[in-house]
């Protein structure tokens, strides 16, 4: 058995696992998973293939970089318009903002 790569502690077991991305489940895929800390490792072929499936629903570019602009005395952030349309923004839309610690902000619609 195939130690794991990054505990160095458990031992590899394969078996189906659910993948999900921007919290839509994507599918189950075959991977490796660690015994002792859970993590999960997927095989090139099997990474192509949760590629592929993201692409088709659509979740495939959703993370983007943007700046920090400013409007008369507060700041905005600008949205791409792909992630507009995922989460259904609309102008005049009310959402919820707070620092989950220093370097992340979440924002909850």
């Amino acid at each position: 058995m195939t130690k794991c790569y990054l505990c160095e502690q458990g031992t590899l077991i394969r078996k189906k696992v659910p993948y999900n991305l921007y919290g839509v489940y994507v599918d189950d895929f075959d991977a490796e998973v660690c015994s002792q800390c859970g993590e999960e490792f997927f095989d090139e072929q099997t990474s192509q293939k949760i590629t592929e499936k993201v692409k088709k629903k659509g979740l495939w570019g959703l993370s983007a970089k943007t700046k920090i602009g400013r409007v008369g005395s507060t700041l905005d952030i600008r949205f791409p318009k792909r992630l507009i349309q995922f989460l259904g923004l609309k102008k005049g839309g009310e959402v919820t903002v707070y620092p989950e610690d220093k370097k992340k902000i979440v924002i909850e619609i």
